[in-house]
């Protein structure tokens, strides 16, 4: 039984008949580069296509369907650089305005008199309604687009949904046989889909049952994949002595007392299980699991500052250039009058500057190194590595954390991981079964818990005027939006147009950014840097700030279409905001207008205790809703839910156990031929 990698060449997306050079650069922008990426790249959401509706029914902020005849000429206007096309449609009930954006070409097609099923979301505009980019259909057509779900898939400009539709098909078609690696037996023990059949069903389910289904066995895999890697390198490690005995120093607890601000109960306890592993008869690997805004970064520099005391070299990983980048100022400014240099290593840096960076790690001057995956590159060798602190452990691969436990050469560092997710114990020791655990659930007494609240799209407004009396008191604030841009099925706010128009109702008095995930790394940290001097007011931006950034003058986060998230991913975006000593406020917009989902909202109005919300989660949620965005993924896996999935986490550890699988990645990209 062999495995053929993920991106093999011998599978190439452009292999795919209609799928040329500039096609192809497209689906490379989305991480497609092969069969085998592009049959994993699962939608984000399906669409159940609605039955028909009269006009007279249209609301605001619904999807829907509606048969009319186009009953004006279609105008096109230009407005802050941006085209618009209008024209007005409707029935014997009522009518609405159609708008397109960026599609002049639309005004030789749509004639007065024809009839079109027009599909697509509804806002209202004063007393009236508005389609925005709504599909035309025949009637015929559409009737058949209402049979089974549709899948949406994550989009890039010029990439459309009936591209990546149509690949994905042939794609299935030109795959051979995929072996699967359980067999037939354990299948039907386990009662799992066969691997083909369910990925087919991710991409093209017949029904939701189906779905449910095929969703299973994914899930299966991709913990069993992580949890298979995790053992593997367990069991290749061992139970390793301690290469580098430390003893407790002065410093540290110089450091302790002068800081501003007493450690809580938590801290401490977190504190003395490192000083105890480090002096122990074997190497540390302890995760020390906390609440956002629980305080863990002092833990990780308490241990960082014992290691150099003791006359070895740290290393702290951070998932992002901007996290590492914060790391490096304010664990220099900690430090600062105890004689540690600490040196940042990221790709963002010039040559010049990792070279310089390289030497002095090399050489032992540098004692404590900040940075991101740069500090696994080959070039990068260290003198005297003993301590490895990874910073927002779900974000890194097990390989990737043993790639920089290996740079202490034949010896074994201590490893120390730092988790914000709160996740319930039970389950934090399957998932870390390599690792020791400190919870930590107190938070430093001078932080004001967040005021939260829970409303509809019609406290927009109010909200707007809030955000802007916070931003004159000389505060900032999030909004987050979950999409990037208009996409051609995607429901719910993107930041490009939610930035536009914050611009045009506040004018020049307050600034606003934008903040996504297909920015250049440089530009991303430009317009973090910005946010976190202050010449930002508002930034609007997709989850990309979930993890780990720290702007202590941020008071106000809204996120908007609130109900397409997990509760835990809105309590890890909440944690940017309650970050200084002013009163912080979240609130979360719910378009849902389901009682269920309001009452789901209703927790984090009432609690801020993260491990409080992912036991209600998990009590509350079923697998994912299909209908939402995907769910926040921890540890990176694409379907997999902790929380929900909690069931199926514990079958795939014990299959784990019983069966060694040769696997690189924690996730479940490899495809057994």
């Amino acid at each position: 039984m062999s495995r053929m990698p993920v991106s093999s060449k011998d599978s190439d997306i452009s292999a795919i008949k209609g799928i040329g050079e500039k096609s192809a650069a497209l689906f490379h922008k989305v991480g497609v580069f092969s069969l085998y990426d592009l049959i994993r790249y699962y939608p984000s959401s399906y669409i159940r296509y609605p039955g028909l509706i009269p006009a007279a029914e249209l609301g605001p902020d619904m999807r829907a369907a509606v048969k009319m005849q186009v009953l004006s000429e279609a105008k096109v206007m230009r407005f802050n650089g941006r085209v618009r096309l209008t024209f007005d449609a409707g029935d014997e009930t009522g009518k609405a305005r159609i708008v397109f954006f960026n599609a002049p070409y639309l005004k030789k097609s749509i004639k007065p008199g024809m009839e079109k099923v027009f599909y697509g979301p509804v806002r209202a505009n004063g007393s009236s309604y508005e389609m925005l980019q709504p599909k035309m259909y025949d009637e015929k057509e559409y009737a058949g687009m209402t049979k089974g779900l549709k899948p949406v898939y994550p989009l890039t400009k010029g990439l459309t949904l009936a591209a990546v539709t149509k690949a994905v098909g042939r794609a299935f078609e030109a795959l051979p046989k995929i072996q699967d690696h359980i067999s037939d037996k354990d299948r039907e023990r386990l009662g799992l889909g066969e691997l083909r059949e369910s990925l087919y069903q991710m991409h093209f389910p017949e029904d939701e049952e189906r779905y449910k289904e095929a969703r299973k066995r994914i899930v299966f895999d991709e913990f069993y994949f992580f949890l298979s890697s995790v053992k593997r390198m367990k069991d290749e490690e061992g139970v390793a002595g301690n290469d580098f005995p430390m003893v407790e120093v002065s410093e540290a607890r110089r450091l302790i007392e002068s800081l501003p601000y007493r450690l809580t109960a938590s801290q401490m306890s977190a504190y003395e299980d490192v000083i105890a592993d480090l002096g122990s008869g074997h190497s540390m690997n302890r995760l020390v699991e906390g609440d956002v805004g629980s305080g863990k970064t002092v833990v990780a520099v308490l241990a960082m500052l014992t290691a150099v005391k003791n006359g070895h070299q740290a290393a702290l990983m951070a998932p992002t250039e901007v996290l590492a980048q914060q790391h490096m100022r304010k664990i220099s400014a900690m430090l600062e009058q105890y004689d540690v240099n600490c040196v940042l290593l990221t790709g963002a840096l010039s040559e010049k500057q990792k070279r310089e960076a390289r030497q002095s790690i090399a050489d032992g001057s540098a004692d404590i190194i900040i940075g991101t995956h740069a500090l696994i590159t080959e070039l990068v060798e260290y003198r005297d590595l003993a301590l490895v602190v990874t910073d927002e452990q779900h974000r890194f691969g097990v390989r990737q954390r043993k790639s920089l436990t290996d740079k202490a050469g034949d010896r074994s560092p201590h490893i120390l991981v730092m988790s914000a997710t709160p996740i319930p114990r039970t389950l934090a020791i399957i998932l870390y079964g390599d690792l020791d655990i400190s919870v930590m659930k107190d938070k430093p007494a001078q932080r004001l818990p967040v005021k939260n609240a829970v409303v509809d799209t019609d406290y927009r407004k109010k909200a707007y005027n809030f955000i802007r009396k916070e931003v004159k008191a000389g505060h900032q604030a999030y909004v987050i939006c979950p999409l990037i841009e208009p996409g051609e099925d995607d429901f719910g706010e993107n930041t490009l147009e939610y930035a536009q128009k914050l611009r045009e109702i506040w004018g020049s008095e307050v600034r606003v950014g934008v903040l996504h995930g297909r920015m250049k790394n440089a530009e991303k940290n430009n317009v973090m840097n910005l946010f976190a001097s202050g010449d930002t007011d508002v930034l609007v931006s997709t989850t990309v700030v979930e993890v780990g950034v720290d702007v202590p003058n941020a008071t106000v986060m809204m996120i908007e279409n609130a109900d397409h998230y997990g509760l835990s991913q809105l309590h890890q975006l909440r944690g940017r905001i309650g970050r200084g000593a002013a009163q912080s406020y979240c609130i979360f917009v719910d378009t849902s207008k389901g009682r269920e989902m309001s009452e789901r909202l209703g927790i984090l109005r009432k609690t801020n205790d993260g491990f409080e919300i992912a036991s209600e989660d998990l009590k509350l949620r079923g697998p994912g809703d299909i209908f939402g965005l995907r769910q926040s993924g921890e540890l990176g896996f694409r379907v997999a839910d902790i929380y929900t999935d909690a069931d199926i986490l514990a079958m795939a550890s014990e299959y784990a156990n019983e069966h060694a699988y040769d696997t690189e990645e924690g996730s479940a990209d490899s495809v057994v031929l």
